[in-house]
């Protein structure tokens, strides 16, 4: 079934990718804490003029790790969705069905596990004790184990809900998988973006 699924998401090239992306008014930036999507999203809302969303800032997190109701999520998404561009950064697969009809391109970051740990570590040392941009005020930055043992298990947990909801909401999306840094740097000289 996995696999089923896997073959009717639309991957595309760096090369097609990069057409989409100049073109796109709206971009899904998806993947595991750690692999560089913020930070990627973050250069290409400035370099395309788009609106820059954080599921984590602007939809999940209320100040002080509160988590905003289901319900409030929802209605956001759609308030902020139904813009003409934008750019949004997060993975949870709970709301595809709402974005993925309204995206013109995906970005898979789909970094390796080690990298992701390696990229919340330095996330967390740079931002200790604060909260860092992409993320709601009063949220300070942290890691314990329980956010590792997510990251280090996300390729095996997430992976396949990943799979499936693209498949389900978004099977003619084209999806770019951005699998190492040397690929992401590639595509933003590709764009043109700096670096």
């Amino acid at each position: 079934m996995q696999g089923q699924a896997d073959q009717t998401i639309n991957y595309v090239d760096d090369v097609f990718a990069a057409g989409r992306i100049r073109d796109a008014r709206r971009i899904m930036v998806i993947g595991c804490s750690g692999g560089g999507k913020s930070t990627l999203a973050q250069k290409l809302a400035s370099h395309f003029d788009l609106t820059y969303l954080s599921i984590d800032r602007d939809i999940r997190w209320l100040p002080g790790w509160v988590q905003r109701s289901k319900e409030e999520q929802c209605q956001r998404i759609v308030d902020r969705i139904a813009d003409e561009r934008w750019i949004m950064d997060g993975t949870n697969t709970s709301t595809f069905d709402i974005r993925l009809p309204r995206t013109d391109i995906v970005i898979w970051v789909r970094m390796p596990r080690l990298l992701c740990i390696w990229g919340v570590l330095t996330r967390w040392l740079k931002h200790l004790g604060r909260s860092r941009p992409e993320m709601a005020p009063g949220c300070i930055e942290k890691v314990d184990w329980q956010f590792l043992e997510f990251i280090w298990t996300f390729e095996k947990k997430f992976t396949p809900r990943i799979i499936e909801a693209i498949a389900a909401y978004g099977p003619h999306v084209p999806v770019l998988q951005v699998k190492s840094r040397r690929q992401m740097r590639a595509l933003l000289d590709l764009l043109g973006v700096p670096a």
